[in-house]
């Protein structure tokens, strides 16, 4: 394997010369930098990506910290942050924290030490002191879908209120009158929005209950659950807004265990626009995020200020479209 040694050798100039190439310092002539080119095309060398980076300041790799790669949602917003880091030569770096904020802690420290250039979290126990003590040390961070509520460094998500609200006006004119939801943690930022947004459409609905509602933990099963506590509670519920499609699909399978018609009895609507929604029987009505621009967003905005420097913080929240399907289709008459 060649070394830097080599290429300086048989380009007949010093080792710092070759490194001040190889890290672009403009203190190179254009005809001697073309020779020390030639001499690692001509050897195959590559250049120690660690001593390079330390020169230059920047290694070329961006870590991404994800709460559950298990769930459909978070490989989506992985490959738009990676496809966008690829076609600028950087490399994505996973963590799957779990939600556990000593996991994330333990990245963060130990992916600092790795020289990575910058961050982004998707993450409910990030604390306002990590992002600040991220941003003191000079390394851009950005959250994306969960997070801080105030925008202490850029923050990317959709607008999950109004989303829901998008949900709880279909299912109404779909000719639904006594609407469940089935919530998500409430330590998540998305999906208090998700309920706020419930509430505040069916709050005033003649014969709204609080016992409509009823928790999740966004994942199958716990939304297999909630609807056979929603049914003990009230067997005339007539439709069921799912605060993600993974408990949506839940309710599905519950619905289906008790011989209950979807749509013709309940209909059922999520939130986030997985592929999975595609092949549900019948196939689910959901509120898509843009969940891979999302991440491309991300990724774009932590570049630019990995090059430029740390900028002004903000918070942009992206549009989110209703996907009517089968599992809402209005019975004709």
């Amino acid at each position: 394997m060649a070394t830097i040694r080599d290429v300086a050798r048989l380009a007949g100039v010093s080792v710092a010369t070759v490194s001040r190439v190889i890290n672009q310092k403009d203190s190179v002539n254009s005809e001697t930098a073309g020779q020390v080119l030639k001499a690692i095309e001509q050897l195959q060398y590559e250049p120690n990506a660690v001593a390079r980076g330390l020169a230059g300041k920047k290694m070329g790799i961006i870590a991404l910290i994800l709460p559950d790669i298990l769930n459909p949602f978070f490989p989506a917003l992985a490959r738009g942050v990676e496809d966008v880091a690829h076609k600028k030569g950087l490399t994505v770096i996973l963590g799957n924290s779990d939600d556990l904020g000593l996991k994330e802690s333990s990245y963060i420290k130990v992916l600092k030490k790795k020289y990575v250039d910058g961050f982004i979290i998707a993450s409910n126990t990030i604390r306002e002191e990590d992002v600040e003590s991220l941003k003191r040390e000079g390394i851009p961070v950005v959250l994306l879908d969960r997070g801080l509520n105030t925008a202490t460094c850029p923050v990317i998500r959709s607008n999950n209120r109004e989303g829901a609200k998008l949900a709880l006006h279909h299912l109404m004119e779909q000719g639904c009158q006594r609407i469940a939801h089935i919530y998500g943690p409430q330590e998540f930022f998305t999906a208090r929005e998700r309920l706020l947004g419930y509430e505040e459409v069916v709050g005033e609905l003649e014969g709204y209950s609080p016992s409509l509602m009823v928790s999740g933990n966004f994942d199958i099963e716990s939304g297999r659950k909630a609807v056979e506590q929603l049914l003990a509670r009230h067997p005339d519920v007539d439709g069921i807004f799912a605060g993600n499609d993974l408990m949506a699909v839940g309710a599905l399978k519950a619905l289906h265990e008790r011989g209950i018609r979807v749509p013709e009895e309940v209909k059922v609507c999520g939130f986030d626009g997985i592929g999975l929604t595609e092949i549900t029987e019948p196939e689910l009505t959901t509120v898509a995020q843009p969940i891979y621009e999302m991440g491309g967003l991300a990724a774009r905005i932590l570049l630019d200020e990995i090059e430029r420097g740390i900028r002004e913080n903000t918070i942009i929240e992206l549009d989110v479209t209703l996907i009517p399907r089968k599992s809402t289709q209005k019975e004709e008459t």
